[in-house]
C-alpha cells in the first residue's frame, strides 16, 4: 500500500456534483432523491442506473436494456424466482403474523435448515436482516461470556445498527469503532508472507488483540468474522486457516461468531457455509437476506448451551422476524438450491470464471491477485509497479456498467473488484462477464 492513496468515503459512489452530466430523465430522478430522501443515502456508479424489473441473473432498465448481474448476492437463487414469488404470494394471502402464536411454517423451516449445520449448532432464532442477526449474536455472546470485548478485521462490515456499526470499520473514520473492539489485520497472504503462513499469522493477530484487551481490563466476548472477508478484499485460502484463531478466542473464554450473510447459502460451491471450509464449528452463525432471496428474513443459529443464560435473563421477540410469509420464502429458497443444484453450479461456474480471469491476467498487467471461492471473487487492480490502483478499479467498474455488466469494488483502498453473482449464473453468463472485463481492461490500459 502506498501512503499517497486516499481511502474512499464510499467505494463506487455517485457524486451528486456530476448530476449535470446526466440525461434529463436520470437527472430528474436524482434531483427527486435529493429533495425527499435523507442525505446519507448513496448510489453506485458515475452514471446511476434506473432499474424497473429483474429476472434470473438480469436487471432491466427503464428503456428495456438487460444488465448482467455479477454483483448482487441477496437474490441468491436469481431475481424474482417464480417459486419464491409464488410461495410469498400464496402465504401472504393466507396468514402473516408474529411468532408468539403457534405456527407450523417457522418450525418447518427450522427443521429443514438446521440439518445443514453441524449437530452442535441446533437452535434457530429469526430476524429480518443480517444487521439484526449480528446485533442479536452480540447480545447473546455478552450474556453468555460476561465479556464485552469483540475482535473484527480491520475493514470489516457487519451491519448498520448502532451496536454492529461499532464493529464495522469499513463504514469509515466518522463511524467510531467501539472502545471494547479490537481490529486485526485480515488473513491476507501478502501480509502473512505466503499462503502457508496465513493461519499462523491470523492466529497471532487474534492473540495479540486478546492480550491488549486484558491489559485494558476487557474480558473477551467473541471473535466475529465474515467467513469470506468480503470487505477486507476477499480471502478464502488456504482452507483451514481459521482454526488457530478460533482456538485462541475460546482459550480466552470467548465465542466464535461466523457471519455467513455473504458467504452462506451454497455460494462457496464446495460447502453450504464458509466456516465449513475451515473445519471449525462456530458458537453462533449469522445469516442475512439471501435466506429469503431478498425477502426480509435473517437469523442466528446457535449452540443450545450458548443460549441458556440469555433465555433465563432476557427474552427475544421480533414482530416481523420469522413470520409465515418470510418462512415460506425461505423454504422455497432451500427447495430451489436443492432442485436446481445451485451449489454444484457455483463450483463449476466459479472454476470457469477463475480460469478466465487467470487468462486475462496474462494479457492485462493491471490484474494482480485473484482470490476466489465458488461464486465469490476478489481481483486486485494494480498499477505498473504492482501497487493498488483504485482509480483504475473505479474506471473498470464504471466501464463494465456502460457495457451493462454489474460489478463493484471492495477492500480498504477500493482497488479490489468484488464479483458475486446470483447462483444460477451460467457458463454463458460467465463468458459475457469475462468478455466485457477484457474489453474494458483494454480501454483503460
Amino acid at each position: 500500500m502506498t501512503s499517497s492513496i486516499s481511502v474512499p468515503v464510499m467505494i463506487n459512489a455517485f457524486d451528486a456534483k456530476d448530476a449535470g452530466k446526466l440525461d434529463a430523465r436520470t437527472r430528474g430522478l436524482v434531483e427527486r432523491r435529493q429533495r425527499v430522501l435523507g442525505q446519507p443515502y448513496r448510489m453506485f456508479y458515475e452514471e446511476p442506473v434506473h432499474f424497473v424489473r429483474a429476472n434470473g441473473v438480469h436487471l432491466y432498465d427503464a428503456d428495456g436494456n438487460a444488465y448482467l448481474d455479477a454483483y448482487n448476492n441477496v437474490p441468491c437463487v436469481g431475481h424474482c424466482h417464480p417459486r419464491v414469488v409464488e410461495a410469498i404470494a400464496e402465504q401472504a394471502a393466507r396468514l402473516s403474523t408474529h411468532t408468539r402464536y403457534l405456527d407450523e411454517s417457522i418450525l418447518a423451516y427450522a427443521e429443514r435448515l438446521l440439518p445443514y449445520f453441524p449437530s452442535e449448532t441446533n437452535r434457530l432464532m429469526l430476524t429480518c436482516t443480517g444487521s439484526e442477526a449480528n446485533d442479536l449474536a452480540l447480545r447473546v455472546a455478552r450474556t453468555h461470556t460476561e465479556g464485552t470485548g469483540f475482535i473484527v478485521t480491520s475493514n470489516a462490515y457487519h451491519g448498520i445498527s448502532h451496536a454492529v456499526a461499532a464493529l464495522s470499520p469499513s463504514l469509515g473514520k466518522h463511524v467510531p469503532v467501539g472502545s471494547d473492539v479490537r481490529l486485526v489485520a485480515p488473513p491476507d497472504p501478502a501480509l502473512a508472507g505466503s499462503p502457508e503462513a496465513v493461519g499462523a499469522f491470523f492466529e497471532r493477530q487474534v492473540r495479540t488483540a486478546i492480550a491488549d484487551m486484558r491489559r485494558h481490563g476487557i474480558k473477551p466476548a467473541a471473535l466475529l468474522v465474515d467467513t469470506i472477508f468480503s470487505s477486507d478484499g476477499v480471502f478464502a485460502e488456504p482452507a483451514g486457516f481459521l482454526s488457530g484463531a478460533v482456538a485462541a478466542i475460546r482459550e480466552a473464554g470467548g465465542l466464535f461468531i461466523a457471519d455467513e450473510v455473504q458467504a452462506g447459502f451454497a455460494r462457496m460451491g464446495s460447502h453450504m457455509w464458509g466456516f465449513q471450509r475451515h473445519g471449525v464449528v462456530p458458537d453462533l452463525v449469522t445469516m442475512g437476506k439471501p435466506m429469503g432471496n431478498g425477502y426480509p428474513i435473517a437469523g442466528v443459529v446457535a449452540r443450545e448451551a450458548v443460549l441458556e443464560r440469555f433465555a433465563r435473563e432476557a427474552r427475544y421477540f421480533n414482530t416481523f422476524g420469522g413470520n409465515p410469509v418470510a418462512c415460506a420464502a425461505a423454504l422455497a429458497v432451500l427447495d430451489v438450491l436443492r432442485d436446481d443444484c445451485l451449489m454444484e453450479n457455483a463450483l463449476a461456474t466459479g472454476r470457469h470464471i477463475k480460469a478466465g480471469f487467470a487468462a486475462l491476467a496474462d494479457r492485462h498487467r493491471s490484474i494482480g491477485g485473484i482470490r476466489d471461492q465458488g461464486l465469490f471473487f476478489g481481483l486486485d487492480i494494480v498499477d505498473d509497479d504492482g501497487n493498488p490502483d483504485p482509480e483504475s478499479a473505479g474506471a473498470l467498474v464504471n466501464g463494465m456498467r456502460q457495457r451493462r455488466v454489474l460489478i463493484s469494488a471492495s477492500g480498504p483502498l477500493g482497488n479490489v473488484l468484488k464479483i458475486r453473482p446470483p447462483l444460477p449464473f451460467s457458463l454463458e453468463n460467465a463468458d459475457e462477464l469475462l468478455s466485457a472485463c477484457d474489453a474494458v481492461l483494454g480501454e483503460i490500459a
